[in-house]
C-alpha cells in the first residue's frame, strides 16, 4: 500500500523563506529512518505557489491562472510517498514525521489507488505497460 504524507504550505513557505537548519536536519533523519526502512518511494518540497500555475476547465474552455494563490491552507508545500503492508504502519511512520512549521504546523495523509483498484480495462493495461515501461 502506497501513501502520500502531504505538507501543507504556510505563510512562510509561501512567502519563499527557506526552512531552518533544525528542521531539514529533523527532515532528512527522517527520511533516512524511511530509506532504511525500505519504505521511502520519493520524497520533494515544492517551490511557493507564486512560481507555478493552475489549469481550469469550464463549460469545455481551459484557462491558466498564474500563481501565487491567496488560500495557503490549500496549498502543498512537499510530500512524502512511502510503501508500507498496512494503514497501522502508514500511520505509525507519519506520527513519527517532523512538525514541518516547529509550530503549529499539519500534514496530510492519502491513500494512493493502485491499479487493481480500478477493475479490469484496455486503460488499465495501457497504464500497466506504461508503469512497467518507466521502471526500466
Amino acid at each position: 500500500m502506497r501513501f502520500m504524507i502531504i505538507v501543507k504550505a504556510s505563510k512562510d513557505s509561501e512567502a519563499g523563506v527557506m526552512p531552518s537548519q533544525d528542521l531539514l536536519t529533523a527532515m532528512v533523519d527522517y527520511h533516512e529512518e524511511l530509506a532504511k526502512a525500505g519504505v521511502l518511494l520519493d520524497a520533494n518540497g515544492l517551490q511557493r505557489s507564486a512560481k507555478g500555475w493552475r489549469i481550469n476547465w469550464t463549460g469545455g474552455k481551459k484557462t491558466v491562472t498564474d500563481g501565487p494563490f491567496a488560500e495557503t491552507k490549500e496549498l502543498i508545500a512537499g510530500y512524502t510517498i512511502i510503501q508500507v503492508k498496512n494503514r497501522e504502519e502508514a500511520i505509525e511512520w507519519a506520527n513519527r514525521f517532523p512538525n514541518p512549521q516547529m509550530e503549529d504546523g499539519e500534514i496530510e495523509i492519502r491513500q494512493v489507488f493502485e491499479l487493481e483498484d480500478f477493475g479490469e480495462s484496455e486503460a488499465i493495461d495501457r497504464f500497466r505497460e506504461l508503469d512497467t515501461a518507466l521502471d526500466k
